[in-house]
């Protein structure tokens, strides 16, 4: 099923250049956001901006989601002429937000409850990615969802990869991979610190290694950013960052498997935003690492 009409909700850093893929797709496309001023890129666009969630959604239609946290996307979906009510049978939800499993499941069940389709549709890239079309996705849901929002995850990504039917699936996937990206930059900082008391020049390392055994995006592009020591603007939040480790710890917990790795970034997250960085890029967490070796004040 092409549909002919969209609704696309939460224009934040990652989900407005997420809405512009899919409106230069050729779908009418409407779009919300909590701060208006958000919208303002997409409507000069040819988007229609809607003044609420209520007034966005068409029965029965497409809704898209990519909101900041699992309480802001339950808020959205099952508040007050939210999303479910207002969806109803034959309409089809995408989440593509990092939320715990749990929270999936939950509104899959309610979805269904209502006659319509959830699909979990979570993504990898950053901001620069998402302008250029090319994320990857991460999917969970029934092959009816997946079928009907097959063109509009193409129109934004470079790949989808599947993960079954399971609701919370592709939100483990999206955890763990987030972990992974983590964990690597806290290598990275480690590393580059150690190299720059040895008198080794940051960069030059991180050319170095992203060149040839680490050859590969996550330690080209963090490396870079890490090498700098560049996190402004952020293009993931430190805030968020916390955010996604808090989920990994507590599906870590529900599975009862040990992360301790987590639990060592889950102390460099909380001393960064005891220290007023959440509003920095997650790679500010190098700057613990630094400040313990005696490199910053």
């Amino acid at each position: 099923m092409q549909d002919s009409s969209v609704t696309f909700i939460g224009l934040g850093a990652m989900g407005e250049p997420m809405a512009s893929s899919v409106l230069r797709s050729g779908v009418a496309l409407t779009v919300y956001n909590r701060s208006r001023e958000r919208a303002a890129p997409l409507a000069a666009a040819g988007a229609k901006v809607a003044d609420s969630v209520a007034a966005a959604v068409t029965p029965g239609g497409v809704v898209i989601t990519m909101l900041a946290n699992d309480a802001a996307l339950l808020d959205v979906t099952l508040g007050g002429s939210g999303v479910a009510d207002r969806l109803g049978a034959g309409g089809l939800h995408i989440s593509m937000s990092t939320v715990s499993p749990e929270t999936s499941r939950h509104l899959a069940a309610e979805h269904a409850k209502r006659g319509s389709l959830w699909l979990s549709a979570p993504v990898f890239g950053r901001p620069e990615a998402a302008a250029a079309q090319k994320l990857w996705i991460c999917q969970s849901g029934t092959a009816e969802a997946k079928a009907r929002a097959k063109p509009l995850l193409e129109a934004m990504g470079q790949a989808i990869h599947d993960f079954g039917e399971e609701p919370g699936a592709a939100n483990v996937v999206k955890l763990s991979g987030n972990f992974l990206i983590l964990s690597a930059v806290e290598a990275m900082a480690e590393a580059l610190t150690l190299a720059e008391k040895s008198g080794i020049d940051r960069q030059a390392l991180a050319g170095f290694l992203g060149q040839t055994i680490f050859n590969c995006p996550i330690y080209q592009n963090y490396g870079r950013i890490l090498a700098a020591q560049t996190y402004e603007p952020a293009g993931f939040k430190l805030e968020l960052g916390m955010k996604d480790v808090r989920l990994v710890r507590d599906a870590a917990e529900s599975a009862t498997v040990p992360m301790p790795l987590a639990d060592l970034l889950h102390a460099r997250l909380l001393t960064s935003l005891a220290k007023g960085r959440g509003q920095l890029d997650w790679t500010a967490i190098e700057m613990v690492s630094a400040e313990d070796a005696g490199k910053r004040a």
